[in-house]
């Protein structure tokens, strides 16, 4: 189980990637997408064959971000987290979290031993929203619900 503190620390970094965020402005991962720009964050987002979104330019990959980011959000399918992490890895990137609501997420075995091995803060799984102060309803009560079972970070 990750600690509290390591989403604590993640979410005080304020420019962030956003890697594999959808095109499609009704994906959940465009919600995301709002709901970090909307509290305050700088949000580069990050998508293979898209030019801009929401009028923010959208990068290839994350290691084509100019300034550079500390930290990435991966809302990829899990091989595409191990070459994500990679390519995080090369770009200076210390802090990545591995998007899961539910299923794998972007989470990979593989992925997770890179960033171990190369010294990367990794939070593997879990769904940023249910610890903003304020949120969503249903995020809240997955985050209560999460806590009366005990899975909730520590």
């Amino acid at each position: 189980m990750i600690a509290l503190q390591q989403v604590n620390e993640f979410l005080t970094y304020r420019r962030l990637a956003l890697v594999g965020v959808s095109g499609n402005p009704k994906d959940f991962t465009r919600g995301l997408f709002r709901e970090f720009v909307d509290r305050g964050y700088d949000v580069v987002p990050v998508h293979p064959g898209i030019a801009q979104i929401e009028g923010r330019p959208c990068f290839a990959r994350v290691g084509a971000i100019d300034p550079p980011v500390e930290s990435a959000l991966l809302l990829t399918s899990p091989a595409v987290t191990e070459e994500v992490v990679r390519d995080c890895a090369a770009a200076g990137v210390r802090h990545v979290w591995m998007y899961r609501a539910a299923g794998a997420g972007a989470v990979s075995a593989h992925a997770l031993a890179f960033c171990r091995e190369n010294g990367i803060n990794v939070i593997p799984g879990e769904c940023p929203l249910m610890f903003f102060p304020r949120a969503a309803w249903f995020h809240r009560l997955h985050g209560w619900i999460r806590r009366i079972t005990r899975s909730y970070p520590r």
